[in-house]
């Protein structure tokens, strides 16, 4: 076969199609199966029973656990077989059962994975997502399609994702939450339906955030959520009191940009 680095060990029982892209110090255990325009990268290990399939590319030093399935194609009923792209980056680590589907041309054809992830098992990333950097799903977590989720976003265990929502960088969702609208940067979520509960500080806190700006950050969350108008209308207001404060601003800018979902709050989802 072509494309198999000399360093790669492939046990006899996986199935390797003529094709496939396999790089130095890829490991693959027995009855994996590696389809013919798959990419494998440097320090790949596959334990067993792993399927990695359709047009997939995947960074170096991914660890694959059995029964995982990367690359199927999309689960939508408007995808007639169209060549799509699953890209996955460096340093992730996919437990057993995990599932990630190609995208669909309606939805641009990428589902796209950064690097530095962690998949519990059972956790599911749909077709046309797009997944940043330091991401954890943990187990049986959902994402439908068109799910955005940004850098360092946390979602426990039994969690699910409606699709086009977005996700902002150092979210919290709560396990078995049920989240229907956009979770700000920074925002905690739980419930079914999810309701936005405050700030991830032990997620800031963590992440190096000074407590002064904490409190800072509190008291525009305040200010957006608590204001006599809309929270895109506060949150415009509220723009030039925080030209310092860059997860402010991040934040007011994640609430300014085009959405095809409503926006999650400390009211939505409350009876």
């Amino acid at each position: 076969m072509s494309g198999i680095a000399a360093s790669a060990v492939i046990h006899p029982l996986a199935v390797v199609e003529d094709g496939a892209v396999i790089g130095e110090n890829v490991k693959i255990g027995p009855f994996c199966h590696v389809g013919p325009k798959v990419a494998l990268g440097d320090g790949c290990e596959l334990l067993s029973h792993v399927s990695v399939t359709g047009l997939t590319t995947i960074g170096r030093n991914a660890r694959i656990f059995p029964c995982a399935v990367i690359g199927g194609e999309p689960q939508s009923i408007h995808h007639e077989g169209e060549e799509t792209t699953l890209s996955i980056g460096d340093n992730c680590t996919m437990r057993e059962g995990v599932t990630m589907n190609a995208g669909t041309v309606g939805g641009g054809g990428k589902t796209v994975v950064g690097s530095n992830n962690l998949f519990l098992a059972n956790s599911h990333v749909a077709h046309d997502c797009k997944l940043g950097d330091h991401i954890i799903l943990s187990n049986n977590v959902m994402l439908a399609g068109h799910v955005t989720v940004e850098d360092r976003a946390i979602l426990g265990g039994g969690s699910a994702v409606h699709q086009f929502t977005r996700v902002g960088r150092h979210a919290f969702i709560g396990g078995l939450s049920a989240v229907s609208y956009d979770v700000i940067p920074y925002g905690m979520l739980n419930g079914n339906p999810g309701v936005l509960g405050g700030l991830n500080v032990v997620g800031m806190t963590r992440a190096g955030v000074e407590r002064a700006v904490i409190h800072r950050v509190r008291r525009a969350f305040k200010q957006i959520f608590e204001g006599e108008g809309s929270a895109r209308t506060n949150a415009a207001a509220i723009r030039e009191e925080y030209l310092d404060c860059p997860q402010v601003i991040e934040i007011l800018d994640f609430i300014a940009a085009e959405s095809d979902r409503a926006l999650s709050s400390p009211f939505r989802g409350k009876n």
